[in-house]
């Protein structure tokens, strides 16, 4: 009964791979100088005091809730404007009339004022 011999992962044996000694040593190689460093992080908005983990938290926590309104008004936007061009389309083919088309954008306008002042309230809430 010869069996064929059974391949052996390298991993397996605890070895490390040709390709991950190469390139610890071309690693080793580069002078320190080159290897570039990572930039500072921006602090948030309202800047706390060194050492206030507290207040950069709530800083970083603050400046994410500002953009996530932004980003829900921008699908605001995005959805109004897909609704406008249906509607504009539905009109073009006879489908609906010219006046649904007028409505659709003084009421999306309204939407669309109301949803960037509550943003702009939101913002000097949080």
């Amino acid at each position: 009964m010869n069996r064929p011999p059974q391949k052996v992962n390298p991993s397996e044996t605890g070895q490390p791979s040709a390709l991950a000694v190469v390139g610890f040593l071309l690693a080793g190689f580069f002078p320190l100088s080159l290897q570039a460093a990572l930039p500072t992080p921006v602090p948030p908005s309202t800047a706390p005091g060194a050492g206030d983990w507290i207040g950069l938290i709530s800083g970083y926590i603050k400046d994410g809730g500002l953009v996530l309104g932004l980003a829900i008004s921008v699908l605001g936007f995005l959805w109004i404007a897909y609704l406008a061009f249906a509607k504009f389309n539905e009109a073009r083919q006879g489908k609906a009339e010219w006046a649904e088309v007028g409505v659709l954008g003084i009421v999306g306008a309204i939407v669309l004022i109301f949803a960037s002042y509550l943003l702009t309230e939101a913002a000097g809430v949080i």
